[in-house]
């Protein structure tokens, strides 16, 4: 069942009513603005790889992969039902969240016809107590029933894979360097790291030079990008 938040994005980006849920031959696509076509997608990027790469062989296309960052939780007490508590989330998503997806996208980004824009986004998402076995399992369990889009508060554009590549202090990495200078100078987890350090690696930013004990290390590819 189609959110709230994934309606409202469509209305954002779509020119005007008419161009949401526009049909193009066996696809649907979310919107349509100005010369380019606009698909929106919250979950996996995986799950339209498929699809993307089909429709950038012949149209522009852009890429809404929407980030939360602020979540505020509406706790319903059935489903439908009345509200009985609402608190913001402990939890905070981030730009470098998008790494997490693009492990699965390589193939497709970066392409000369598809522009990756990421919103980070405020939501507030309903939810009610779920049943069965895993409810007596988990106390804390609970349905989604909706997310909501209550404000947009920022917005990142990548058209390449050196747009990617400036979210990495590069002045603060030895040459060659390896995913624990990368975790350190981003002050991230190292498994992270080497989820940046993978996209990079595939999408010809960097080059693999060698090994540090079991670290992988690598340099800045320039304009020399590595095969796939």
């Amino acid at each position: 069942m189609e959110t709230s938040l994934h309606r409202q994005l469509k209305e954002r980006y779509a020119d005007d009513q008419k161009q949401v849920e526009v049909r193009l031959g066996d696809y649907r696509i979310d919107a349509i603005a100005g010369d380019k076509l606009v698909e929106i997608q919250h979950g996996s990027l995986a799950a339209i790889r498929d699809k993307i790469q089909k429709l950038v062989q012949e149209h522009d296309v852009l890429l809404v992969k929407p980030v939360v960052a602020v979540k505020h939780l509406v706790k319903l007490r059935e489903k439908d039902g009345p509200v009985v508590e609402r608190r913001r989330s402990p939890k905070r998503g981030r730009l470098l969240d998008i790494f997490d997806e693009l492990v699965y996208f390589t193939r497709v980004f970066p392409h000369p016809r598809l522009t990756l824009e990421v919103p980070l986004v405020e939501v507030e998402e309903h939810r009610y107590p779920g049943h069965g076995r895993r409810r007596r399992r988990r106390k804390r369990d609970h349905v989604s029933a909706d997310q909501l889009l209550l404000d947009v508060t920022d917005v990142h554009q990548f058209s390449t894979a050196d747009d990617l590549a400036r979210l990495v202090p590069a002045d603060e990495l030895p040459s060659p360097f390896h995913t624990g200078h990368l975790a350190e100078a981003m002050e991230l987890d190292r498994w992270i790291a080497q989820r940046i350090a993978y996209c990079f690696r595939k999408m010809g930013t960097t080059n693999e030079v060698g090994k540090k004990g079991n670290a992988l290390l690598y340099v800045r590819a320039g304009n020399h990008p590595v095969s796939r």
